[in-house]
């Protein structure tokens, strides 16, 4: 598991049946293309997240792969439809196996 990891995420706390909300994400996360060699020029492995879902209610919402290039740090900004209260899975998938996770409670009034 890669150190100093942190998943963070904002979704409104509530919103109107059917509206469209913004969520956003940010995951701490130093990433590693595996083209760089360290001091004694051997390789540094690769070390990035290469997936990233979220899900409401256990459909899913969006499911991205991501590829060496990405950033640091990487940011999700996107819309999803309310239909009901419920809560929003986020999961990124590091190449190590690691697996990090976030939710959030949305209520629909």
């Amino acid at each position: 598991m890669a150190s100093g990891v942190r998943p963070r995420v904002k979704v409104p706390k509530t919103a109107s049946a059917g509206e469209a909300v913004t969520l956003k994400t940010l995951i701490s996360h130093k990433m590693e293309s595996g083209q760089r060699k360290d001091s004694d020029g051997n390789v540094i492995p690769r070390s990035i997240i290469n997936r990233f879902t979220c899900d409401f209610n256990g459909q899913n919402v969006i499911d991205v792969t991501l590829e060496p290039a990405i950033s640091t740090n990487p940011y999700f900004e996107f819309e999803a439809t309310v239909p009901e209260s419920g809560e929003f899975k986020f999961t990124w998938y590091d190449d190590d196996g690691s697996v990090y996770e976030d939710s959030a409670e949305i209520t629909v009034a």
